[in-house]
């Protein structure tokens, strides 16, 4: 790694980088982040290279405390666009096929950093009605698992399914980024794996960006995990195994990203918790059976009108676990957001948690938890798993500080 040099040409040289990579085709990705222009919410901006109606143009996501934003620019539109959001940003980390730029800017100097890459197999995304795919039908693993045929062809009653993997590792692929730069060894747990569509697409998706990734699919069906870990040693997925058990019976020693979708009920209350106590960098969840608060609520005067019908006291007890989830997360140290991740066309089982961890804690913030238990008192919910497992924990770690 080389400083290039300090000083007022230091964008400059940036910016010249950064139009030969277009012109050359070595643009890989784009980050500005350390936003602090009028948009309060803004807080890091990610472009991309893709191909819209054969043109090449940027995709550019916006990414906000809550949501997301993505729109597609020309080249030239782009170049501006960048121009106009540097003068707001601190900090822009330039990725070329070969070499990274990182430009830092502060009140005292501007810093310009160029470090080598190791070559990585970049994908054209093509965008005629199709969003980018970070994955390639010609992979044999997907012909194992059912997805495409022996002419690397998608089997049309398995179309649902590809979307919702690409639709995944899209989400998951732009969450990695908020990952620390210098980690490239990534230690994953998915929980309730089943037949390793997911695990399998994680895993290909990391090796294709350069990463080492070491992951444990964890399913309680026996003929899964032993179909799912033939499928890994036939193509040769060395650092890709799978363990026959559940949250509860696997514990692993070292976790950077915990994956729960679909776990049942309090299952993904055990998944989140195994992922804050082992200090995952992400989490990532899609809550499904939400069972534990319903038979606890107790609907407020005012909200008794609506909450009379079946349906919609479903649906309140849903957001009410998934909103209490989100907010311990917050709680812990993580940033989080709850979204439709794929359309109720393909599953109704569509909404993701995803936290990413921003910084240490001992104790919870005490404010969130205020806000926590106003919640509960007002829907009169005396007990939420998640909750007690964190407290338990805390409990435990006071005992063992004990030297009474």
């Amino acid at each position: 790694m080389s400083i290039l040099q300090q000083g007022s040409e230091q964008e400059q040289q940036w910016f010249l980088a950064l139009k030969q990579a277009l012109d050359e085709k070595r643009f890989e990705r784009l980050i500005l982040s350390q936003y602090h222009g009028d948009d309060a919410e803004l807080e890091k901006i990610i472009f991309k290279m893709v191909e819209l109606q054969q043109q090449v143009k940027l995709s550019c996501t916006y990414r906000y405390k809550t949501q997301d934003v993505t729109k597609n620019y020309a080249l030239d539109e782009a170049v501006l666009q960048i121009q106009q959001l540097m003068a707001v940003s601190k900090q822009a980390n330039l990725l070329l096929s070969d070499a990274e730029l990182q430009l830092k800017k502060n009140k005292k100097k501007v810093q310009l950093i160029q470090s080598k890459r190791q070559p990585s197999n970049q994908i054209t995304a093509t965008h005629n009605r199709e969003k980018q795919r970070h994955l390639n039908l010609n992979q044999a693993y997907l012909q194992d698992l059912g997805i495409s045929d022996q002419n690397a062809k998608l089997i049309p009653s398995m179309a649902k399914k590809w979307k919702q993997i690409n639709k995944f590792t899209e989400i998951f692929a732009n969450a990695v980024i908020d990952l620390p730069t210098e980690q490239k060894r990534l230690n994953i747990v998915d929980f309730g794996s089943g037949k390793g569509y997911l695990t399998f697409a994680m895993y290909d998706y990391l090796q294709q960006q350069g990463f080492q990734p070491h992951i444990t699919g964890v399913e309680l069906r026996h003929n899964l995990v032993e179909f799912c870990q033939h499928v890994a040693e036939k193509n040769q997925f060395k650092h890709l195994s799978f363990f026959e058990g559940d949250v509860r019976s696997y514990q692993p020693e070292k976790l950077d990203v915990m994956v729960a979708l679909h776990a049942c009920d309090i299952a993904t209350d055990f998944a989140i918790h195994c992922g804050i106590r082992l200090g995952a960098n992400m989490i990532m969840c899609a809550p499904c059976c939400h069972k534990e608060l319903r038979p606890q609520l107790s609907s407020p005067e005012v909200l008794k009108p609506m909450l009379q019908f079946g349906i919609h006291q479903a649906q309140q007890a849903e957001m009410l676990t998934d909103s209490l989830r989100a907010l311990l997360l917050n709680a812990y140290g993580y940033e989080t957001k709850v979204f439709e991740f794929i359309g109720l066309e393909h599953t109704s089982k569509n909404k993701m948690i995803l936290a990413i961890k921003r910084k240490h804690v001992t104790e919870p913030d005490a404010k969130i938890m205020q806000q926590i238990e106003a919640l509960k008192t007002m829907y009169g919910i005396h007990q939420q798993s998640l909750q007690r497992l964190l407290e338990d924990e805390l409990v435990d770690q006071d005992r063992a500080g004990c030297r009474c």
